[in-house]
């Protein structure tokens, strides 16, 4: 009978709700670090259908000690590899380096959603892009079949609304309506850090407590 290796899991939730998990690989170099945030379409108004989505690209904008250029460089310096996406239940943002640069890495990430600008400008501009996107994505037969299959399936349900929104929604998203939702779903109580690979649990939970503990 094949011997089952113990996992090396830890589990920490902080007085303000933030959860954080670890499991130590040491036979590996590197570290999976993520933020996850229960935010998902699933979550979103019909009148915000598709804002989780948009703030996860705002924040790549710009923070309040980053631009957008900086924040790309300060993973690729690094040799990193920094990303983002947005499903029916959660949003995330997600970072693999070596483990020699993991404080780096933590720290562009919390930077993200802690402290992103919401440029007037940059809204104006990502509305295009994301405007674009549902464009192209509903030229795509795949996509608009499951999109179709969904909206029936889930009729009148969060679940059957398109992860991107829809060009009505998108084109309506007014800057207080996009800071209100991001201080309403980027909520300690709302979030979990999850790191896997050369990492210990007190290692992360040292960087977590240092950049999260005094939100409330």
């Amino acid at each position: 009978m094949r011997r089952t290796e113990k996992r090396n899991i830890h589990k920490v939730v902080l007085p303000n709700g933030l959860k954080v998990i670890s499991e130590h690989m040491q036979h590996v170099r590197s570290v999976s670090v993520g933020i996850w945030l229960n935010a998902g379409s699933r979550q979103e108004t019909p009148e915000r259908n598709g804002i989780s989505h948009f703030i996860e690209h705002m924040v790549f904008k710009g923070t309040t000690s980053r631009s957008a250029e900086q924040i790309a460089r300060s993973v690729d310096s690094i040799g990193g590899h920094l990303d983002a996406f947005t499903a029916k239940e959660c949003v995330s943002f997600n970072t693999v380096v070596l483990d020699e640069h993991l404080d780096t890495a933590f720290d562009v990430l919390s930077d993200l959603v802690l402290h992103p600008l919401f440029k007037l400008e940059d809204i104006v501009r990502e509305r295009k892009v994301i405007l674009e996107e549902i464009n192209s994505e509903e030229d795509n037969p795949d996509y608009l079949l499951h999109e179709i299959f969904s909206q029936n399936f889930w009729k009148g349900h969060p679940l059957g609304k398109p992860i991107l929104g829809t060009k009505h929604t998108v084109g309506a998203f007014a800057k207080s309506v996009i800071e209100e939702q991001f201080h309403q779903s980027y909520r300690p109580n709302n979030m979990l850090i999850a790191a896997a690979g050369n990492v210990e649990h007190a290692q992360l939970l040292e960087l977590v407590e240092k950049r999260f503990r005094h939100l409330k």
